[in-house]
């Protein structure tokens, strides 16, 4: 597995997932590259994952451990998933779209997303 993740100036960090006999040791695709844009603090605005398959590449929406990973940067953030009736067979969702009923909503005074301070907290 690969992961690309756009940053909001443009830059683009990659990551691939390794694969390990110990599966409790494996990591998303997508941890390294989130793990950077963190380190490097900048923001996160689209994440795509892609997997090789018989048929060559499949599009991977994010796992639900990737989601949380995401969700730092808030509900507007874009990710790729499949999506067979769209022209190229993939399509962009924010994060809200894929978890409407986000259960971190219900840890806010508010009842809104968390803003990236409340997820970091």
């Amino acid at each position: 597995m690969a992961a690309a993740v756009l940053l909001d100036d443009g830059v683009i960090l990659t990551s691939i997932g390794l694969d390990n006999v110990n599966a409790a040791v494996n990591l998303c695709a997508e941890t390294g590259a989130l793990c950077q844009a963190f380190t490097l603090d900048r923001t996160v605005v689209a994440s795509a994952c892609v997997a090789r398959a018989a048929e060559g590449v499949t599009v991977l929406a994010p796992c639900g451990v990737c989601q949380e990973r995401l969700a730092l940067w808030g509900p507007r953030v874009e990710v790729v998933v499949a999506d067979p009736e769209a022209p190229a067979g993939w399509a962009m969702r924010t994060l809200e779209e894929l978890n409407p009923y986000y259960w971190a909503t219900q840890c806010t005074e508010d009842g809104k997303w968390p803003t990236t301070a409340e997820h970091s907290g």
